[in-house]
């Protein structure tokens, strides 16, 4: 009975991930087919065949990066943005989202490149792992302590949260690993074995450990 119990939850496990997942895809489908019909129904009458909607959904966020990508199109942006970047609780919630969404995006040349870091305090023998969002103090406000120092962003297990530590640079080692799959270590709790071949600690990168390399303020 036991052997019974265990072979049903391992094919619990082993099919949950994969039932969840397809889930939400065609969560996302169908609720992206229907909101694109009703929003462009008066556009194309009763034209419609199976995944209209979400050809024409990508179609428009296609157009919209196309355009966001031009400096004319920028300012108008930045003028349909002004109701929301003005109102006091909108503006709150509106500049974090856009500020996280801009961390994720593909860096430009005057952006430096994300980072994951460890961090560890001189002397401790316990680490975390985390993604530097502020290479230095600049334009931080009286009150912060000043000298060489880094914003590290921490995120909790299961993306329940996360805490934003500022901490001198000495203290970061960064480590041969992407931010999404940092992200992706994190909300499993960093329970999968391994993350990418170049981070093995038998065989590390000096030119990545080096915070003074990667991490120039």
């Amino acid at each position: 009975m036991r052997r019974l119990s265990q072979l049903l939850l391992r094919g619990l496990l082993a099919l949950l991930p994969l039932a969840l997942t397809l889930y939400l895809l065609w969560a996302l489908v169908v609720g992206s087919e229907r909101l694109a019909l009703q929003l462009l129904r008066p556009l194309i009458g009763e034209v419609y065949f199976p995944g209209l909607g979400l050809v024409l959904t990508l179609a428009l966020v296609l157009l919209v990066g196309v355009l966001v990508s031009s400096q004319a199109a920028s300012r108008v942006l930045g003028w349909i943005e002004l109701p929301f970047t003005n109102l006091p609780v909108v503006k709150s919630i509106y500049t974090s989202l856009k500020s996280f969404a801009d961390y994720f995006a593909p860096h430009r040349h005057d952006r430096p490149a994300q980072q994951v870091v460890v961090v560890r305090p001189p002397g401790a023998e316990w680490e975390v792992v985390g993604l530097v969002t502020r290479p230095h103090d600049h334009g931080l406000p009286e009150g912060f302590l000043r000298g060489d120092r880094v914003a590290v962003y921490l995120p909790m297990g299961y993306m329940i949260g996360g805490y934003t530590m500022f901490v001198p640079r000495a203290w970061v080692t960064p480590i041969a690993m992407s931010v999404e799959e940092a992200m992706r270590q994190s909300l499993i709790a960093w329970m999968a074995p391994g993350a990418t071949p170049s981070a093995s600690p038998a065989n590390p990168n000096p030119s990545v450990r080096s915070p003074s390399k990667e991490l120039a303020p």
